[in-house]
């Protein structure tokens, strides 16, 4: 058990390595200057230079890829451009709004996608079995942003309901906290839920099949103890599966639901970066970005080794 956690997490590294390098290049290859648009539009070409000369970026491109990553390397993230502040000072403000939203985002989801794809999965061919693909399918097809802004329509404009936007802090209070994160994190499960309760149905399906299914139905137990002990539970491993590989879904959701729902989180720093050209905090959030997706696979690998004790050998 212990040869196998430490062969996945020696396997992470290679990988952050080719994400820190990507990363890197992707925003210097982009257009823009960020000197010129900190400078303004009535700067001079000798003052964007001087600006160019005190951010560091007269330097050749490896020498600047060194430096950074040597200051990741001890834990400095550098100081953004645009804000005038500490890149770790930015993301710590903000980590709070997003981290809500993706835990309530994920509890949602699922709690509504398992026992939806359980039911269709029991129900196949029925009228429930038909909804739910029909409701996976409407998931997938249509756009984040367009399922917020319908939401907002409806619960907020019409019913009034819950607030059109912003953020309150857990802090300020649970009530206000919970009230702010519902039309989002609604907006970011739709998908959430069509992916997960596909695929639950399938999983469910191929295992109502099995003969220790059949036994267990021949020995007298009751349909909620067969689909929850027997099918379910060997069902976990694809369920668990799908979930991880969501939580991508979930992070490219998450920039542009912020910023519907103009939340201060990490999504909406990095559009506000971006467009900014503000290369530290650019970098510095998509690297945790791809980090917390990398951990997260790691842990779903490892939830296989309880799921299913065969593959830790």
């Amino acid at each position: 058990m212990h040869a196998y956690i430490a062969r996945r997490l020696a396997a992470t590294l290679p990988v952050m390595g080719v994400v820190a390098v990507f990363v890197f290049l992707l925003v210097r290859l982009t257009t823009g200057d960020p000197a010129a648009i900190i400078a303004g539009d009535a700067a001079t070409s000798q003052q964007v230079a001087e600006i160019r000369a005190k951010l560091g970026l007269e330097r050749p491109i490896p020498q600047q890829f060194v430096i950074w990553l040597g200051n990741i390397l001890t834990g400095d993230l550098g100081e953004s451009f645009f804000f005038k502040k500490p890149v770790a000072e930015l993301i710590v403000d903000r980590l709070e709004p997003t981290a809500a939203l993706a835990v309530c985002t994920v509890l949602l989801a699922v709690a509504i996608a398992v026992p939806l794809g359980v039911t269709a999965a029991y129900r196949q061919g029925t009228w429930i079995d038909r909804f739910v693909m029909g409701l996976s399918v409407l998931g997938f097809s249509v756009p984040a942003f367009v399922i917020g802004y319908a939401l907002i329509y409806v619960f907020a404009i019409q019913l009034g309901w819950l607030p059109v936007q912003g953020y309150q802090r857990l802090g300020e209070g649970f009530g206000g906290f919970i009230e702010r994160l519902m039309l989002p994190s609604l907006t970011l499960s739709v998908i959430f839920v069509a992916l997960i309760a596909r695929i639950t149905r399938t999983s469910v399906l191929e295992v109502l099949g099995a003969d220790y299914v059949r036994t267990a139905r021949a020995k007298g137990l009751g349909d909620l103890s067969v689909l929850l002990r027997h099918a379910l539970r060997n069902a976990a491993v694809p369920i668990v599966t799908v979930i991880g590989l969501g939580i991508a879904l979930l992070i490219g959701g998450v920039v542009v639901t912020e910023s519907v729902f103009s939340i201060p989180g990490l999504g909406r720093l990095t559009v506000d970066a971006v467009l900014a050209r503000d290369y530290p905090t650019v970098q510095a959030v998509v690297l945790l970005f791809s980090f917390a997706y990398v951990l997260i696979n790691l842990l779903v690998d490892l939830s296989y080794t309880v799921l299913d004790p065969r593959i830790r050998y």
